[in-house]
């Protein structure tokens, strides 16, 4: 038998404010018995794992070192624009990949669309 991923989860200072980031940013909405101290982003209607958001860790201490890549549906600007308007903070800029991190400094890229 294999496994497979059912969820990647988050350590965070408030989980409910940061499911709610990750949520709109996927398309998704925040399960309704979610709290600052536990948090659960269903995945969307296409699949892949859900999120789990677990608060009251302290700030973030160290460098990632796994991190989400996010795969634009119209443009890599267009998405990285909406997603600076929900609270994310771009890091570095390169011609195939932007870098940027989620309100509370979890990093994450964002690659071309489609048709770029």
């Amino acid at each position: 038998m294999t496994s497979f991923v059912k969820n990647v989860t988050f350590d965070c200072e408030d989980a409910l404010s940061i499911a709610r980031f990750w949520a709109a940013a996927l398309g998704s909405d925040v399960d309704e018995e979610s709290t600052p101290e536990r948090a659960h982003v269903e995945a969307p209607g296409w699949g892949g794992p859900n999120m789990w958001f677990r608060g009251r860790r302290g700030p973030k201490a160290a460098p990632d070192r796994v991190h989400l890549d996010l795969r634009s549906l119209s443009t890599m600007e267009e998405e990285v624009d909406r997603l600076q308007e929900l609270g994310a903070a771009v890091v570095a800029r390169y011609e195939d990949i932007v870098v940027m991190q989620d309100p509370e400094g979890h990093e994450f890229c964002v690659e071309p669309g489609p048709t770029e």
